[in-house]
């Protein structure tokens, strides 16, 4: 009889400290995080050097709890993964050397992953893939859309030039005054709002599927400047509305023009910014039509998790993957 694949995945790229247990690469035995939201909110960000600092506090209580959850002993843990990058140096570091101690103590193999791949691989825990499928990748640091033909084989058809949505969306929250982090609260206040002023949509060059929200950005802080100088009071709901619904055309028309071309049978979703309520309708209308499948994780898994890495790892156990206990942070791993 076939024995279950177990892996246990640990998350440390940012501000959430991270621990999984998941089952055949598809069901959660458990999936515990640290979120420091708290301590980061009075900077209006990700201070790196406190982050580290909470991940090195965090990171054996988080590990205790989800053996604990997941009701496994070691014995049935077939190997460690953990996220080696891309993110913060610091902050990577710590769960990179909690797995190496832990793949050197309980003998185990030990699995880097891709912090993106964890977040297309959270697909996997609610729907199976069809290949060839379309990955809409949407989070703080990027804005990608990748074609996948079988597992762990990516084909970047476009990327952001600029700012990534997630960072447009930080900044312009920052403007408005809104309290970090900025994108649920910029979501949150655009359902409020009407669309009152026409934000450019960067569509960039014919067929291109690349992205730029650095002039929306842009657009956003001159608007709010020169209303300012007029002595004039915008509706901040009126703002956010109308530069949510700039970003959301521009990532869903793209979206759907490239699925069409490339020809996939599903489109996923993937990162932090797929749990914004305005692009997860968009989406969803836009190919209410098609015979193609769209998936967007529930909302816990779309944000930093360590269920993701575990289901990114099973598939690099079985094609045997593994790394040496040499493995290092790498702050600019790239997707391959």
């Amino acid at each position: 009889m076939k024995k279950d694949t177990i892996i246990l995945g640990i998350e440390t790229s940012c501000d959430e400290t991270a621990a999984s247990i998941v089952k055949n690469g598809r069901e959660i035995l458990s999936n515990v995080v640290a979120s420091q939201i708290e301590s980061h909110k009075r900077f209006g960000g990700v201070v790196p050097e406190i982050a580290s600092r909470h991940h090195v506090e965090q990171i054996t209580m988080v590990l205790e709890e989800a053996v604990k959850q997941a009701e496994v002993i070691w014995d049935d843990i077939d190997a460690i993964a953990v996220t080696e990058g891309p993110g913060l140096v610091g902050a990577l570091l710590v769960g990179v050397n909690a797995a190496k101690a832990l793949a050197f103590a309980k003998n185990k193999p030990l699995i880097g992953v891709h912090h993106i791949a964890g977040h297309i691989y959270a697909n996997r825990l609610e729907n199976e893939f069809v290949f060839p499928l379309l990955a809409l990748i949407v989070s703080g640091g990027h804005t990608e859309l990748v074609i996948m033909k079988d597992h762990y084989e990516y084909e970047l058809i476009g990327e952001t030039r600029d700012d990534a949505a997630g960072e447009a969306y930080d900044k312009v929250a920052r403007m408005l005054k809104l309290p970090y982090p900025g994108g649920p609260e910029i979501d949150r206040l655009s359902a409020e709002g009407k669309v009152t002023i026409d934000f450019p949509r960067a569509w960039l060059e014919e067929g291109s599927y690349d992205f730029s929200f650095s002039g929306l950005k842009s657009a956003v802080i001159n608007t709010l400047h020169n209303a300012e100088q007029r002595g004039e009071t915008l509706d901040p709901s009126d703002v956010a509305a109308s530069f949510q619904q700039s970003v959301v055309e521009v990532l869903t028309e793209k979206t759907y023009r490239a699925a069409q071309e490339y020809n996939v049978k599903q489109v996923i979703v993937a990162g932090g910014v797929a749990a914004n309520k305005g692009l997860r309708e968009s989406l969803k209308k836009r190919f209410s039509s098609e015979d193609i499948e769209l998936y967007i994780p529930s909302i816990h898994l779309c944000t930093d998790n360590a269920a993701m890495i575990a289901a990114a790892g099973t598939i690099l156990y079985k094609k045997e993957k593994f790394a040496a206990l040499d493995l290092n942070a790498n702050p600019s791993l790239m997707l391959e």
